[in-house]
């Protein structure tokens, strides 16, 4: 991707008029610029350009009423309505916790800000879009007809900065890290597996062991990991569905994680694209982008911690989905489920 585009501002408004029915990551990527720069490009028109800063950011969102909050990696997209609230800052980590807005924030990656405020064929659009250095998308704020769209205008003038640009210069897109392993180290990483007492302590434990997560995974063996067939999700979305059994669902990129927790219900498959499409909650996932899946066991003090866990083919993570334990403890059911989800075939686990 060029990390200056060669299309002037005027060149990219054209495009978008030219083919208003494409979305516009994939209108950026037609034209070779990051979403980012197709969005500075169109700063006084419907663009504004501001503050990236998650701390005003969300300060500012919990004016806008209820809203869709967005969160996005290449393979799935993560939807959910709600209020912002409950805020609590962070040099490196920050996050939003109310039962609604579930964000785990990462500053350093919060680089870019525009408010879009645009006239369409579908009636007004107005949103709060964040994106990284390269210009991929990081979070989206996303008013609906029953926000307070009397905020909108002091919330963008509040968060607006002096420079007014339609150009922007990217940095290069950091490449994904492969699944990195030491087999030499596999009796210290099931030593120091068997030792964990929280989830959280995981990627620190692997990360001092030279390894990463999928990585650790490839090597760890039973009963601490166990490969499933890439093509199961849709059978673990139905039979959540059917069984009503309540899971926590994590998607994420480099600058925030948002988390789905409670039912899924209307489970739908579209072309490749599998879709949970429920009342506050949607997720979009490119099943034919699942290249990896696991189920994941790690002992925590409120007893073991299962996971279904898929990654894409550059070994990036797609999405985690874990069993709830409040308000009522439904992790022993979707653990039954998960142990039902057909094993890897041996030519689809990776080495």
């Amino acid at each position: 991707m060029a990390q200056n585009p060669p299309l002037s501002a005027q060149d990219i408004r054209t495009a978008r008029i030219e083919k208003s029915n494409l979305r516009e990551r994939d209108l950026a990527e037609q034209l070779g610029i990051s979403e980012a720069q197709l969005m500075a490009a169109h700063v006084g028109h419907g663009v504004t350009r501001i503050t990236a800063d998650p701390d005003r950011l969300m300060t500012a969102a919990e004016k806008l009423g209820e809203v869709m909050a967005l969160t996005r990696t290449p393979s799935c997209v993560h939807e959910k309505v709600g209020r912002y609230a409950n805020y609590h800052s962070g040099e490196h980590a920050s996050m939003v916790l109310n039962e609604e807005i579930d964000l785990r924030l990462f500053p350093r990656h919060w680089v870019h800000g525009f408010a879009l405020d645009q006239q369409t064929e579908k009636g007004r659009r107005r949103a709060l879009l964040v994106f990284d250095a390269a210009g991929d998308a990081v979070h989206k704020i996303h008013m609906r007809e029953g926000s307070e769209h009397g905020a909108w205008e002091a919330v963008v003038a509040d968060l607006a900065l002096e420079a007014q640009n339609d150009t922007l210069q990217t940095e290069p897109r950091e490449a994904p890290e492969p699944a990195t392993s030491r087999p030499d180290r596999a009796d210290d990483l099931r030593a120091n597996w068997d030792k964990l007492t929280d989830t959280h302590q995981f990627l620190t434990m692997v990360h001092r062991l030279k390894m990463n997560r999928l990585g650790a995974y490839r090597i760890a063996g039973s009963p601490y990991v166990r490969p499933v067939a890439p093509q199961s999700l849709e059978a673990l979305f139905t039979e959540l569905s059917a069984k009503q059994v309540p899971v926590m669902i994590f998607v994420g990129n480099q600058g925030c994680i948002q988390i789905h927790s409670g039912p899924v219900t209307n489970i739908k498959m579209m072309g490749p694209w599998l879709n949970v499409l429920d009342p506050g909650f949607d997720m979009h996932l490119r099943s034919d982008h699942v290249a990896e899946v696991w189920e994941v066991r790690k002992p925590t003090r409120r007893g073991m911690a299962v996971s279904i866990e898929a990654f894409d083919a550059q070994g990036r993570i797609i999405l985690q989905i874990f069993g709830v334990r409040k308000p009522q403890d439904r992790v022993a059911e979707f653990e039954a489920i998960a142990d039902t989800l057909p094993e890897a075939a041996p030519e689809e686990v990776m080495s």
